[in-house]
């Protein structure tokens, strides 16, 4: 990836999910004028990801949202998918591939947090990180205020296009 960059500076990059483990990492080695996690998962220095939900409270914001909604649905398109056209989550889950463990039990290598600029885009929808467990999480670990925008945690197959003029803001604006 590094070696695609080439010269290029003032990149943009948009992190969605466990891409929030990696994203800062590229931002370490390569020119960046703008990290976005999109629903984006805050590592710590040296924290593993499988620690990540035990170090956030992700089970106890998990057990609210299921107080005020009911319990979290148990298939992939319930939890990612719902407001995603149907043929198209099918087509999603049907090119899904398994992640492996081992990505989960590397600590995170930074000593901190890339000097970067960042904005964390939260999916108000998201039945997989309760909005505001994500609010929480980008002032705890970020210092930054949420931004937010309609759709599920896969907002980029659900509103493509809210999304994509969420980012071009983003991208204008810096």
């Amino acid at each position: 990836m590094v070696g695609a960059v080439g010269d290029r500076t003032g990149l943009i990059v948009v992190a969605q999910s466990f891409g929030g483990f990696t994203a800062p990492l590229v931002c370490d080695r390569v020119p960046v004028g703008l990290l976005v996690l999109l629903a984006g998962m805050v590592p710590a220095p040296a924290e593993r990801p499988e620690d990540w939900l035990a170090n956030t409270g992700y089970a106890d914001a998990r057990r609210e949202q299921a107080e005020r909604e009911g319990p979290p649905p148990e298939d992939d398109i319930g939890l990612f998918y719902h407001d995603v056209p149907a043929d198209l989550a099918a087509e999603a889950l049907r090119r899904g591939r398994h992640q492996s463990d081992t990505p989960g039990q590397q600590p995170w290598p930074l000593a901190a947090w890339p000097d970067v600029p960042t904005r964390f885009l939260l999916c108000r929808d998201d039945r997989l990180f309760p909005v505001e467990f994500m609010r929480r999480v980008a002032r705890d670990r970020l210092g930054i205020t949420a931004d937010e925008i309609d759709g599920s945690h896969c907002v980029a197959l659900s509103r493509p296009a809210e999304l994509a003029a969420r980012l071009e803001a983003f991208r204008t604006a810096r």
